[in-house]
């Protein structure tokens, strides 16, 4: 299986959290089949934001929810 990748973000309550003011507003980035294409993505996105303290962006492992043994 590939390493796949999601980066996704939104506007969150607090910003020190991944608590999202409104899920049905969260933006998706992409799936990237690894980490340093999905972290390119990350940082185009987060640095579109990086004025506005309450958005947040990050890079889900998609990979290890399906293979979680592989997580070692």
């Amino acid at each position: 299986m590939s390493k796949m990748h999601l980066v996704f973000g939104g506007r969150v309550k607090d910003p020190r959290t991944l608590d999202f003011q409104d899920l049905s507003k969260v933006e998706v980035v992409g799936f990237f089949p690894d980490y340093a294409s999905a972290e390119k993505a990350w940082r185009a996105a987060a640095q579109r934001t990086v004025d506005d303290a309450e958005m947040r962006f990050v890079i889900a492992h998609l990979h290890r929810l399906f293979e979680p043994e592989e997580q070692a």
